[in-house]
Formats: C-alpha cells, structure tokens, sequence
C-alpha cells in the first residue's frame, strides 16, 4: 500500500521507513526540511513537502511532533509542543476531507502520558486520561485524530511509552554514566517505566496498518514494564557496571525544571488491547531487550 508518513526523519519515524519500504510499501514522508530528509529517508520513499503533493494514499501514520524530553520546558517550547502536534493532525484532517478516495487507515502518535503520573496504578487502555501538562496534551492529540472516524477513515491512536533503541532516546541519554559505573535510580526509583523496544513498536505500527480490525487506543509498551530502579540495575547487569548511585530528585529538578517532573513520576502501562488481537512482542522482557539492543 501506500503509506504516508509524518515525523519520518525521527528517531521512530526513520525506523519505521526502512521497515515499510522492506515490506513492499510505497512511501511518502511528509517534510519541512527537505535537505534533511534526502540525508534521513530511504532514497526510495519520496519527500513532500506539502500535502498538497500527496496522492493516492492509503495509509497514513502520523508521528510528527516536538520532542518533549529535548530540553526545558516555557512557555515557547509548550506552545511548540502543541503546535507541532496539533497542527500536523489538524492538516491531515483537513487534507482527508478534501479526499475524494481517503486513506483506509490512520494511526497516530499519541503517549503514555495521556494517563498522568499514576504510582503502581495497572493502566490498560480504558484508564482514566491524567490532568497535568502532558496529559493534556495527549488529549487534545487524539481529540483531533479521532476526527478521522467521521471521515470513514478506521483509526488507532498509539500510546507509545519509553523506545528504546541504542541510537537514540532515552536509552542513549543513559549509556554515557551507566558505561562509567555512574549511572542509577532517578530520584527514589520508585516510579514505573513502561519502555518498549523500538523494533516491536515499529512492528506494532506495521501491525495497525494491515489488521482491518484494528482500532481504537493502543498502548505501545512492553507487556511487563518496570521501576526505574529494576531499570538501572537491569541496564548496569547488561553493561557489567555498577548501577548504585542515584541522581537526586532536587538534582534533575535544577537541571531540567517542570520536564524533571516526566523522570519522577511514571506510569505502569499495559499492552492489554494488542495482545488481546494477536500481537506478538519479539522482546517482552527488558533484559532481553537490552542484551539486543547492546550486544557484548
């Protein structure tokens, strides 16, 4: 099929490419940077740089949006934040209806953090949504994808956790300390990461795209999340470090601001609409995840 895709040039996004074009997939990704996306995208996917050049699509993945973990949160960056959500997805809604053939499917970024800092609370995808910054933001996110189902466009909106991949995200932020024997718990460690390895949430999104039956919430994580403590310790065993020596809560507080209140809290998330329909997670449990993703 033909798939346009928005974010192509991310850290998902670009995974996501190679792995569509792999499958036999015709790609479109969706640009602002052009220059950029000749460096980023497959040679065989074809850059737009308006909606207005897209044609005969059917399918379509939106996974545009700034990256929340990218610095400290103002009022600028929040307004961003939403703008690069929102406004995408309000774009595509209007390019949709414009359609006279519209695409069959639409899956759209969306993140755990729709269900707010939740303590040792199980979440699975008929969880209440959360009220702070973050939560919000997913809410008014899937408020406007979900415009699609009236344009008899079937919809999934992926709740995508913590993607792990060596290359990028969260994960590469921390080899650098944990490589050293520096790395450990944020704050108590207590609070839940509900991570997900980036091949299976690619995999995952491949899997939206071609189940007619697929709509709805998703939560892209792993069935068996963990504390950020049992992280550290798992990624130290992975590495051979050391994995003891935590970064105070005031610590990540002083450096990061508002964002600091992401590292703290968390939420234990759980894949229950997907494996309800069949989908099968190639890495369910982290060590296994992490002995992949860093082998040796």
């Amino acid at each position: 099929m033909h798939v346009l895709l928005t974010g192509g040039t991310g850290f998902i996004g670009h995974a996501l490419c190679g792995h569509l074009l792999r499958a036999g997939h015709a790609l479109s990704v969706l640009t602002r940077d052009p220059i950029r996306a000749r460096t980023q995208v497959p040679a065989s996917a074809r850059a737009l740089v308006s909606l207005d050049d897209a044609r005969d699509v059917e399918a379509v993945v939106n996974l545009a949006g700034e990256p929340l973990m990218a610095g400290r949160w103002n009022a600028e960056r929040k307004a961003e934040f939403r703008r690069s959500r929102l406004g995408t997805t309000q774009a595509l809604m209007t390019w949709m209806a414009r359609q006279s053939v519209r695409p069959r499917v639409l899956v759209s970024g969306s993140a755990i953090g729709y269900y707010g800092p939740r303590d040792d609370e199980a979440l699975d995808e008929s969880a209440a949504p959360g009220d702070d910054f973050a939560a919000q933001l997913c809410r008014d996110w899937e408020t406007e994808a979900m415009q699609a189902e009236g344009l008899d466009v079937r919809t999934c909106r992926l709740r995508t956790g913590i993607v792990l991949a060596a290359d990028g995200g969260a994960l590469a932020k921390m080899l650098p300390p944990f490589r050293l024997g520096a790395g450990g718990p944020m704050g108590d460690g207590r609070q839940w990461m509900s991570w997900i390895h980036r091949d299976d949430l690619v995999r995952m999104i491949a899997w939206l795209l071609d189940s007619d039956r697929a709509g709805g919430a998703y939560n892209g994580t792993a069935p068996e999340p963990v504390t950020n403590r049992v992280f550290a310790r798992t990624l130290g065993k992975v590495l051979h470090r050391p994995a003891v020596l935590p970064t105070p809560a005031f610590a990540l507080k002083a450096g990061f601001g508002e964002m600091a209140h992401l590292l703290l809290t968390g939420q234990r998330v759980l894949p229950a609409h997907a494996l309800a329909e069949g989908f099968t997670f190639r890495f369910p449990v982290l060590e296994d995840a992490l002995r992949d993703l860093l082998p040796g």
